[in-house]
């Protein structure tokens, strides 16, 4: 038996059935005991859990993450599975892409008693659908132009003051910005953040020195070179992230562009790799353990209130200097 069958049964939909077998808000107390009669009637029980009828939890939580090629995401989704853990949850990771958005309906089918969203668009729709549904969920490191869900997400802000304070101590002018999709909230936070920095700090970032891609090595290779083959280069290029910081000492060295005595680089992350002794990035450490510990506590407030409130958190984030900034050259 299916939960079409019980949903037949009992004369509602399969959504509904889900959320009624999971005492989850947005079924009422009729429609739960009607499905629970059918579901008693067929001895439906769901087998991807083999939950009881009398719970209905799967101790089950779905992390949806970029695909895990991004060095970033396993960083992020690691501690969210150890404090999962602490509370007695299983992680399920459902790789998604930022075109290619998971559907409501991969998360809604009764297998997860709550989803964090570590990739959702600044417009997303998939948080209203989640709330419509009845699904608790969180948004980890992305926040929505109009907040409607728990999330928590590092101090874009604070990190990028950071980065122009430094910027303009060493003297740079020409300062170029290799940045994140407009469409993801790091990415227009860090972005548009850093100029306003920069501007205070009198420090103009031309237009054609304010480029943006995907968060990936290769991507931010490729525009790195694009600038350093100007005629009249930057002396200082900050990544999104440090993926795209990584492509862009690609792209210097590739060049015989020294780092730092011809190029200052700085990334936004801190991803272990940015500490190897070979690459020494200056980039600005985000706490993902403690993003993880937070993201996972509103996670469980969610599941434990019908309407848990709209709250926004921020990480604390810090400057961390290593090899490859310096100052501006002659």
């Amino acid at each position: 038996m299916t939960s079409f069958d019980v949903a037949k049964l009992a004369g509602v939909s399969q959504p509904t059935v889900s959320r009624a077998l999971r005492n989850m808000p947005g079924t009422s107390p009729q429609t739960r005991q009607k499905v629970r009669w059918a579901a008693e009637q067929l001895t439906y029980i769901p087998s991807d859990s083999a939950r009881s009828l009398s719970t209905m939890r799967s101790r089950r939580i779905a992390v949806v993450s970029e695909e895990l090629t991004n060095p970033y995401y396993p960083e992020l989704v690691e501690p969210l599975r150890r404090h999962l853990a602490e509370h007695d949850l299983r992680t399920v990771v459902i790789t998604d892409s930022e075109h290619h958005e998971v559907g409501p309906q991969i998360l809604a089918d009764g297998s997860y008693d709550g989803v964090i969203l570590t990739t959702t668009l600044r417009t997303s729709a998939l948080p209203r659908d989640l709330t419509e549904r009845g699904i608790p969920h969180v948004l980890a490191n992305r926040v929505l132009d109009h907040p409607e869900s728990p999330s928590c997400s590092v101090d874009n802000a604070a990190g990028t003051r950071q980065i122009a304070e430094l910027l303009a101590e060493l003297g740079h002018r020409r300062v170029a910005m290799v940045q994140g999709p407009v469409s993801t909230s790091t990415g227009r936070e860090r972005a548009k953040a850093l100029g306003d920095a920069l501007r205070k700090r009198g420090i103009h970032v031309r237009r054609d020195q304010k480029l943006r891609t995907t968060f990936g090595h290769d991507t931010g290779r490729a525009l790195a070179g694009e600038l350093l083959d100007r005629a009249d280069p930057p002396t200082a290029i900050v990544g999104g992230n440090d993926v795209i910081a990584l492509g862009v000492l690609s792209a210097a060295r590739e060049r015989g562009v020294r780092v730092p005595e011809d190029l200052t680089v700085i990334g936004f992350d801190d991803i272990p790799m940015a500490g190897w002794p070979l690459v020494g990035l200056t980039t600005v450490h985000c706490d993902l353990d403690e993003l993880a510990r937070v993201s996972v506590e509103l996670l469980e407030q969610a599941i434990a209130s019908p309407e848990p409130p709209v709250t926004e958190l921020r990480v604390p984030v810090s400057l961390i200097l290593r090899g490859t900034h310096g100052p501006r050259r002659p």
